[in-house]
């Protein structure tokens, strides 16, 4: 069963606003009644992940933001305070995978672009959530990591780096904005699918060829998959539903804190 929270009145800003996960945590807000303020570069993508919560009577709104510029950031942030008001959660989730390489191998012009939207673009969309939840009295925001920032996995150089650092940044950004009412935890998803990603996940690691995972996917995905000490793969309801818990009223006394989703060690 799933937990209900008390999001009524409240709004949530989510950045990848388009993408599986930002469309999937936007229903569980809306579902217990937040207004939903959705960022991302792919405006019609975002559009219709606007269209399929009108069902959901609440406030709704799509921003085209550019995590990687600051100006594009503080403009949305502007924006969609000017139409809902306020702003009381943040769910700092737009990122990029990478390619999937050996470190001696991996390309560089790669490394920065994973670094600019996952590292930059956290920071950014961090910073601007900070003083916009100071100025308001308090709130809380959810730093989408990854289970690869935790154990660092192999042919994922950037990736693991990037969410390594989102996992640093939240703890220091815990630790400086709790004397205004702030909290900031992270979100760290395992292996989740089924789904794009996953198969583009399992696609390129057995295309790297390294003594870690087998050439064929079908094979990498079981390896990937017992790799977990739970055995299988995390749904994205899982995950909106880790976020939903680490913003609401039951998690007010955690921050700094990351919450690894289905196979944390």
């Amino acid at each position: 069963m799933t937990a209900t929270y008390q999001f009524a009145g409240k709004t949530i800003l989510i950045t990848g606003g388009a993408g599986d996960i930002g469309k999937a945590t936007a229903q569980r807000f809306a579902t217990n009644g937040a207004g939903v303020a959705l960022l991302d570069l792919n405006e019609p993508k975002m559009v219709e992940v606007a269209e399929e919560l009108k069902d959901y009577n609440i406030p709704i709104g799509t921003f085209r933001c550019d995590v990687t510029s600051a100006d594009d950031v503080a403009q949305a942030f502007t924006s969609a305070v000017e139409k809902f008001g306020r702003i009381d959660y943040v769910f700092n989730n737009a990122g990029y995978q990478g390619v999937f390489a050996t470190t001696d191998k991996y390309p560089e012009d790669d490394f920065q672009k994973v670094i600019n939207i996952n590292v930059i673009g956290v920071f950014h969309i961090l910073k601007a959530a900070a003083q916009h939840l100071r100025e308001a009295g308090g709130g809380a925001i959810v730093n989408m990591a990854s289970y690869a920032g935790v154990v660092g996995p192999p042919n994922m150089l950037a990736y693991g780096a990037s969410k390594f650092a989102v996992i640093g940044m939240t703890q220091t950004a815990a630790k400086d904005l709790a004397p205004y009412n702030i909290r900031v935890n992270a979100l760290s998803p395992a292996l989740i699918g089924p789904g794009f990603m996953w198969t583009r996940q399992t696609e390129l690691q057995a295309a790297v060829g390294s003594q870690y995972f087998d050439a064929d996917p079908k094979v990498v995905e079981q390896q990937m998959i017992n790799s977990l000490p739970m055995r299988r793969l995390g749904s994205l309801a899982e995950v909106a539903n880790g976020v939903a818990f680490l913003m609401s009223d039951e998690a007010s006394y955690i921050t700094g804190f990351n919450l690894e989703v289905t196979g944390g060690e």
